[in-house]
């Protein structure tokens, strides 16, 4: 592969994560699941495990009323035939209740090959947020 195609490639990759990151918000699950390789594993924070991003928009739907990404920024680690790409920025939304939120930092860490989206995992503070609410702090 020629540094062009390479770069190519990961510009691709970086540019594909963006998109299944913007459908998700929609939310529109089959959207997102166009840049998703089948078979894909989404990991999010306590160690959840979905397969598909229908799941992730069902298991969202519990945690908040409603919620966002301000993305703002993408790293993006070319490797040998992967691509790595973190997306990090802050989450925004509504608490179930109804209270609104901003400034939940999150991680969300891809893996990507041949352009679709192999594995997803997600980190972020809304658990610090939810001890804190309730007084939960050290």
């Amino acid at each position: 592969m020629t540094d062009e195609t390479h770069r190519a490639a990961t510009a691709r990759d970086a540019a594909n994560v963006t998109a299944y990151l913007e459908a998700s918000m929609v939310p529109d699950p089959e959207t997102a699941a166009r840049y998703m390789a089948p078979g894909t594993r989404i990991v999010f924070t306590g160690a959840r495990v979905f397969s598909h991003p229908s799941e992730v928009t069902a298991f969202n739907a519990g945690r908040y009323a409603w919620v966002k990404k301000r993305m703002e920024r993408l790293d993006v680690v070319p490797g040998d035939g992967v691509t790595t790409v973190y997306s990090l920025g802050t989450l925004y939304g509504a608490w179930p209740d109804g209270t609104p939120f901003e400034g939940n930092r999150y991680v969300d860490r891809f893996t990507v090959r041949d352009g679709l989206i192999v594995g997803m995992e997600v980190w972020n503070d809304s658990a610090e947020r939810l001890l804190t609410k309730h007084g939960l702090t050290a």
